[in-house]
């Protein structure tokens, strides 16, 4: 494969095991497997899913589950809190498919009962401890107003309670990961436990990555909804939830100007193709990514001990030691693991399997 700027390459073959290991993990665990589509984006990897026997998945626009629903996925949540201005859409895709909606307040409700044409279900969300948004699983009064609207209408109908807890990502660790696991769905199941009464199928429904990776103990859960999983990256790596050898993505950056005295390398692949989210190195250091050697068949692991220190909009500059300077020339290509798979793959819009067959994205417009 002849790389001559920034690329974004994904392993198929550790992206399928990713897939099919938390598979396997979801049918043990007598749970469904609803896993969140907005970190890979594509039709191709979504069929890679189906593959393993998924036929439910979840989003995070309406706009998104447009496009899967194209190819062919019929059951969809779209996990980000109900928008009453995009009522024309939902409306195109509810009369086709099985429309699931997160819902955190009663305006949005009520707005969308205005011109809402076909039925959807609707999935509260609980802030089981993120904060940012969703409904204090001890706001009766709230969730019972939400309840209140929905059972207004007979377009509307209570699917159950959904959370991301996505406090996990301030973990380091697995035994950190399984406690925020265990709160988190300690209060989703006092929240079913209040109206299982009246709603005898309720569904509870958790999605994040390193719980769902971590944790071995779903009972009483209905689904999970983990996203970042199908790549990891190096903030899953530090948080706990996967090793090295799980990441599938590594950005292939060509080298543009070396500076030995800095002990520096310049690489094309900035804060356009990685974004600039980052993470604290060894508790001290600021860096966007880890260097790897690519080879014919993937990359070299461990990592070199190179990271990436800072971006601008094009350009990537890379902290080296004399030793490695010695190995890098201009017009060489490195390979970077990314902090944030979910964001690189957004801002790039395409990867290439390690054959160089080329698997598009969702288009951005």
């Amino acid at each position: 494969m002849n790389i001559v700027r920034p690329t974004l390459l994904l392993n198929e073959t550790i992206c399928r095991a990713n897939i099919r290991r938390l598979a396997e993990k979801a049918r043990r665990s007598g749970v469904v497997f609803r896993p969140h589509f907005k970190t890979h984006q594509s039709h191709d990897v979504g069929r890679w899913f189906r593959e393993e026997g998924v036929t439910r998945c979840t989003v995070s626009s309406v706009r998104m589950a447009s496009y899967f629903a194209a190819d062919g996925w019929k059951d969809i949540t779209v996990a980000f809190p109900l928008n009453p201005l995009e009522t024309e859409s939902i409306n195109e895709l509810a009369a086709s498919i099985r429309l699931n909606l997160c819902v955190v307040n009663t305006a949005s409700l009520t707005r969308l009962l205005t011109a809402l044409k076909h039925p959807v279900n609707c999935l509260i969300e609980i802030d089981t401890g993120y904060r940012r948004t969703g409904v204090d699983p001890q706001d009766k009064a709230t969730l019972d107003g939400i309840l209140g609207v929905v059972a207004s209408s007979e377009l509307l109908r209570l699917e159950g309670f959904l959370t991301h807890a996505g406090e996990s990502y301030t973990c380091r660790s697995g035994p950190e990961i399984l406690k925020i696991h265990k709160q988190s769905t300690e209060l989703m199941k006092k929240v079913g436990q209040r109206y299982r009464g009246q709603y005898p199928d309720l569904v509870l429904s958790i999605g994040d990555t390193p719980t769902c990776s971590i944790a071995s103990d779903f009972s009483d859960i209905t689904e999970i909804r983990p996203g970042n999983f199908v790549f990891y990256d190096i903030m899953q790596r530090v948080i706990g939830s996967c090793a090295y050898e799980h990441i599938a993505v590594a950005m292939a950056c060509p080298v543009v100007a070396v500076y030995p005295s800095r002990q520096e390398v310049v690489v094309h692949g900035g804060g356009v193709h990685f974004s600039k989210d980052f993470l604290k190195h060894n508790d001290a250091q600021v860096i966007f990514g880890q260097v790897v050697q690519l080879t014919d068949g993937g990359w070299k692991l461990p990592p070199t001990g190179m990271v990436v220190k800072s971006l601008s909009q094009e350009h990537g500059v890379i902290q080296a030691t004399p030793l490695e300077m010695e190995k890098i020339s201009v017009g060489d290509v490195l390979g970077v693991l990314p902090v944030h798979s979910c964001m690189t793959a957004d801002v790039m819009g395409e990867y290439y399997t390690l054959s160089g067959q080329r698997i598009a994205m969702m288009p951005k417009s």
